[in-house]
């Protein structure tokens, strides 16, 4: 019986691995559920799967939350803030953690969860692309298991060998190949983009996610986050990193090997069939998700994607090739940028504007401990704050 901590558990990734862990009652129990304000939502969770522990973002919510569990006798301890998302993250209670909490506010618990040794499930890529090689050392240094949910990410691990330990050329591994929907605006006229709205932005063609990461893979903001992502998990350098446009979204990555193999995981786009292999590995068990057709897909597409419409990808790559803090800085400039677009402060346009003048004016560092990480996230969020502030005057 394998005890699951949930580190955003209204969030559409925490739903998916409450739907796969419901499949399953024999094998898996749920020792704790987070989320930062969707009590209701919360509390649901918590009468259906009765964990131990419940964590909110403030005292507010927490007593909130506390009323409802009361009325429905249920015994659940409630905690707020981010100590206590670090102490389920860590406890003895937990062996496996699902992080998925959206954004740098993932990062703390997610480093507590590699700190004590646990096998994490990482949906929180932010963790990776604001501190890699303090993550990774984290994990290697603890014993903690690190399995990738992202859909790409997933796929690699899917597709490398067993005895692939982050070294692509030792693996006889030319290229990994990340690929991306195009997100809603694949199409569309780029001079029109400036006219966007954040409604038409959260319209993946595909994918069901929250409204953050949707303007990310609309802005291909996500992609690029992907491949910092990967850089870490397999320890590829950039020029051995591709993305390919496939909006079909049936092929999720592929790995190229020297040999010209290519070897691709092919899947309905359904996350609970990365968070279901991610937690069951080496083993597999029913997800739930429907069988592959691929009559029914009839065609698979391909294309590379054009950096006059997807600037931000471009800027991802240019952090992951300057590395130090630079990557925090580009991550942090991103959330601040799609916030102001979502709260309708700024335009779709100005997402990329506002972050390439964060990277480009703001001094980049070695990411030599998480406090360095952590006061390049502030300096970098009250820069994009500002330059936000000038273009909504």
């Amino acid at each position: 019986m394998q005890r699951i901590t949930i580190l955003g558990a209204t969030g559409s990734i925490g739903v998916s691995t409450l739907d796969v862990l419901a499949r399953h009652p024999e094998k898996y129990q749920v020792h704790a559920l987070s989320a930062h304000g969707r009590v209701d939502q919360l509390a649901a969770q918590c009468r259906q799967f009765r964990p131990a522990r419940a964590v909110v973002g403030t005292p507010e919510a927490a007593e909130r939350l506390r009323a409802l569990l009361r009325a429905a006798d249920l015994p659940t301890e409630v905690g707020h803030g981010e100590q206590a998302l670090c102490e389920i993250a860590s406890c003895a209670e937990t062996d496996t953690v699902m992080a998925a909490i959206v954004g740098a506010a993932g990062l703390a618990p997610a480093l507590a969860a590699a700190r004590a040794g646990k096998k994490i499930l990482l949906a929180n890529k932010e963790a990776l692309v604001m501190s890699g090689q303090l993550f990774m050392d984290a994990v290697h240094g603890n014993g903690a298991v690190l399995l990738p949910i992202d859909s790409e990410h997933n796929a690699i691990f899917q597709c490398l060998p067993r005895s692939y330990a982050r070294s692509p050329g030792g693996a006889g591994v030319a290229k990994i190949v990340l690929t991306a929907s195009g997100g809603p605006f694949l199409k569309r006229a780029v001079d029109t983009l400036g006219a966007v709205t954040p409604e038409e932005a959260c319209k993946h063609p595909n994918w069901v996610m929250g409204r953050k990461i949707s303007v990310d893979s609309a802005t291909m903001m996500n992609k690029g986050l992907e491949v910092i992502e990967a850089h870490w998990l397999f320890g590829a350098p950039a020029a051995q990193i591709e993305v390919v446009i496939h909006p079909q979204s049936v092929i999720h990555s592929m790995v190229s090997y020297v040999d010209g193999s290519v070897l691709a995981q092919l899947g309905n786009p359904d996350m609970r069939t990365p968070i279901a292999h991610a937690l069951a590995y080496p083993e597999r068990i029913d997800s739930g998700v429907a069988q592959l057709d691929l009559t029914a897909v009839g065609t698979l597409q391909f294309e590379q994607p054009d950096l006059a419409r997807f600037p931000c990808l471009a800027l991802a790559f240019e952090a992951l090739e300057a590395g130090g803090t630079a990557p925090a800085l580009l991550n942090a400039a991103n959330e601040v940028a799609v916030q102001a677009f979502l709260d309708k402060r700024i335009g779709f346009r100005d997402i990329d504007r506002v972050i390439a003048r964060v990277m480009h004016e703001n001094g980049h560092h070695a990411a030599a401990s998480v406090e360095a990480v952590l006061a390049c996230d502030a300096r970098a969020r009250a820069a994009a704050l500002a330059i936000v502030d000038a273009l909504a005057c």
